[in-house]
């Protein structure tokens, strides 16, 4: 099954502690050698910070409305995400409790990947 594992990005201030960041990088270079050896990593990537976010909807008129900023507005942001394919959601939840993301004071929101048969 296919799982996204989507990263909440930590409080800003942390970065600011080169320390701090030494300690996570290597432990997301951990991680990325971890996920590729074991073969369930799919995708995966880094997201910019959300000052860099833009919004679109489109109104009932048809008219396209693009905002900056993320959708919701939160002390949390998307900072990346994982896509793995695992047995199943405990794999899912022990993959996401191994990932940096989930550690430093930060959480991991896993869910499945909906799929549609056309």
């Amino acid at each position: 099954m296919k799982y996204m594992l989507l990263i909440a990005a930590r409080d800003p201030q942390q970065y600011a502690d080169e320390a701090f960041v030494g300690r996570e990088m290597q432990a997301y270079i951990d991680f990325e050698k971890a996920v590729a050896e074991a073969g369930v990593k799919l995708a995966g990537e880094a997201l910019q910070g959300v000052e860099t976010a833009s919004t679109v909807a489109v109104a009932e008129s048809g008219e396209r409305v693009v905002t900056d900023g993320p959708f919701a507005e939160t002390r949390e942001g998307l900072g990346g995400f994982y896509l793995l394919d695992v047995p199943d959601l405990d794999a899912a939840l022990d993959w996401a409790a191994r990932c940096p993301g989930s550690q430093f004071g930060g959480k991991i929101e896993v869910r499945p990947i909906q799929s549609y048969d056309y």
